[in-house]
């Protein structure tokens, strides 16, 4: 049993609600969650794919997931048996950073053989959904909750897919929303690996390991820059940090995050983009390219 206490909201008109999110088409009025909501505005890699997953695909999903999550990325993923279960654990087991999207409300398990995952993800992730306490998984809800999947999502990772899997739903949402989307090659024999194969057929990115996605992200430059760059004082790098950790924050965000008061928070942003680390548009700051 869930307590009510543990559940709570945040509407489309709150501060908080994710900007990515935000942007996309309908999206959510209201978004239900458990745990860690502020995950919602870290740099987030969608991993998804076939339920009846193959060993290959299981170990891709694991081995990638884990990987990016000890880069600092959360992997968000819908929770079901196969391929977006392998990618919640390998996140976990890096201890790092995913996101549960549930096809119905955040207090109900499904399938229920994910108990002990879904009570690993509450305690050092977050569980997200539209649906309400108590909202049972009805079929017709999945391929509608795919574009919070999405739309959290810098990027949308295909792991392993038939012709007929409904990860190929969020890709093609993705894509909709402007996101860069990826598929593992597989065997051109295998059913399972059908439809990521025709994705990369159709222009997605093959990846081959985890330095694809973050290459293409420019992650990795971002955190070892930050890391050795002796000409930026302790402030400055702090401040840095926040805007790497979180891909794109407004000045009020940032104050909140950081502790620091507007003007200093301005004057700092300011010293940034004269030394070319970060760039601003429409109230956004972000990491320079």
């Amino acid at each position: 049993m869930v307590n009510k206490e543990q559940i709570r909201s945040v509407t489309i008109n709150d501060p908080n609600y994710p900007e990515l999110l935000n942007q996309i088409k309908k999206p959510p009025e209201e978004l239900y969650y458990r745990g860690n909501f502020n995950l919602c505005h870290t740099p987030c890699l969608a991993v998804v794919g076939s339920r009846k997953a193959t060993p290959y695909g299981k170990w891709a999903a694991y081995n990638i997931s884990k990987l990016a999550a000890e880069h600092g990325v959360t992997i968000v993923s819908g929770m079901a048996s196969g391929i977006d279960s392998y990618a919640h654990m390998g996140a976990l087991d890096a201890e790092g950073k995913t996101i549960a999207v549930l096809g119905c409300g955040p207090d109900i398990c499904y399938p229920r053989t994910n108990r002990d995952l879904m009570d690993r993800i509450v305690r050092l992730g977050l569980i997200l959904s539209e649906y309400p306490p108590g909202k049972g998984p009805l079929a017709g809800q999945f391929p509608v909750r795919n574009r919070i999947i999405s739309g959290l999502s810098y990027a949308v990772l295909v792991v392993e897919a038939g012709l007929e899997s409904g990860s190929l739903i969020t890709a093609g949402q993705a894509l909709d929303q402007g996101r860069e989307v990826f598929a593992v090659p597989g065997n051109i024999n295998s059913m399972y690996s059908a439809g990521t194969n025709k994705l990369i057929a159709d222009g997605a990115t093959p990846v081959t390991s985890v330095d694809d996605i973050l290459d293409l992200l420019g992650i990795r430059e971002i955190r070892s820059s930050i890391k050795d760059d002796v000409l930026l004082g302790q402030d400055e790098r702090a401040l840095l940090q926040f805007i790497a950790d979180h891909g794109m924050l407004t000045m009020d965000r940032l104050c909140l995050l950081s502790g620091k008061s507007p003007a200093t928070v301005s004057s700092l942003v300011t010293v940034l983009e004269m030394k070319g680390r970060v760039q601003t548009s429409m109230g956004k700051i972000y990491i320079a390219k």
